[in-house]
């Protein structure tokens, strides 16, 4: 049987601060936490999707619990490391608000908490889409009362692209970091490290086509990465991009803003009408 393959956006999750690409600021600020031992018992993590929140919640939870943190990094090696790498691990709960956000399995949630951590110092909560929980007002309500008088030993982190539909009465309680769209030449470098770690030759423009695609989510540059992977056999080019992606790339943008330029309306539609038969999205 062939061996079970690991989609690279799995593969290449950070499991470090500084492996977070292009939310620098956020990333400095909370290693210094670490260092000086400020931890806020709530945090709100907001951004659009794939620009890191719930890998960067995954880091902080660990590096709050490790037990010899390297420049506010987690060690990645000792016992606790070790043990909160593993999905089953009970002193970090993470739930998805948007299938587990009942006012009954909030208050479930907010019951655990109250009862220590097993091997940690910490019991960290990371909800997903926490602004899924707007449906019930209890369920806000629930978790308002934990986050009023949480443990000493509980930190809350919450991630959502929608911080609007949060109550006034929860953003007041917690630090709030906005994660802000990463750039079209970061995600393309780190797409460039990729593509070098799996022996895959890949053309600079085609990396930039991948990722203006992926509108500033490096998590969905990567699976559209993996996507040309697969089509092109590991041999990206421009051309294999727009094909893969069913993009008119760079040339034939140009060609029709000259088109427009000139004033050359017959150029112009023609060019449209080149790319809605190659099947492109006009």
């Amino acid at each position: 049987m062939p061996e079970e393959y690991t989609t690279l956006y799995r593969a290449f999750r950070p499991h470090r601060f500084c492996d977070v690409v292009g939310q620098g600021p956020i990333v400095q600020t909370l290693k210094n936490q670490v260092k000086s031992g400020r931890i806020a018992h709530a945090y709100l993590f907001n951004g659009t999707r794939g620009t890191g929140k719930t890998t960067t919640a995954r880091i902080l939870a660990r590096a709050i619990n490790c037990e010899n943190p390297q420049d506010g990094e987690p060690c990645g090696v000792c016992p606790t490391c070790q043990a909160l790498s593993q999905e089953n691990n009970l002193d970090i709960l993470e739930i998805d608000a948007a299938s587990n956000g009942s006012v009954d399995q909030v208050r479930d949630l907010c019951a655990k908490v109250a009862y220590p951590p097993q091997t940690c110092r910490y019991r960290v909560i990371i909800i997903d889409e926490v602004h899924s929980l707007s449906t019930s007002a209890a369920s806000f309500n629930a978790l308002l009362k934990t986050l009023e008088e949480p443990p000493e030993h509980a930190v809350f982190i919450l991630a959502t692209t929608d911080p609007q539909k949060l109550p006034p009465t929860i953003l007041s309680r917690c630090q709030r970091y906005d994660f802000k769209r990463i750039g079209t030449k970061d995600i393309a470098a780190q797409l460039s490290r990729i593509c070098k770690e799996k022996d895959c030759q890949a053309e600079d423009e085609a990396l930039l086509d991948i990722a203006r695609a992926a509108e500033g989510g490096m998590r969905d540059a990567i699976s559209l990465l993996d996507l040309c992977m697969s089509y092109s056999q590991n041999h990206i080019t421009a051309s294999v991009v727009q094909d893969a992606l069913g993009t008119a790339g760079g040339a034939a943008r140009f060609a029709f803003a000259d088109a427009l330029a000139a004033g050359d309306v017959g150029r112009a539609l023609t060019a449209i009408d080149e790319l809605m038969r190659a099947g492109r999205e006009p």
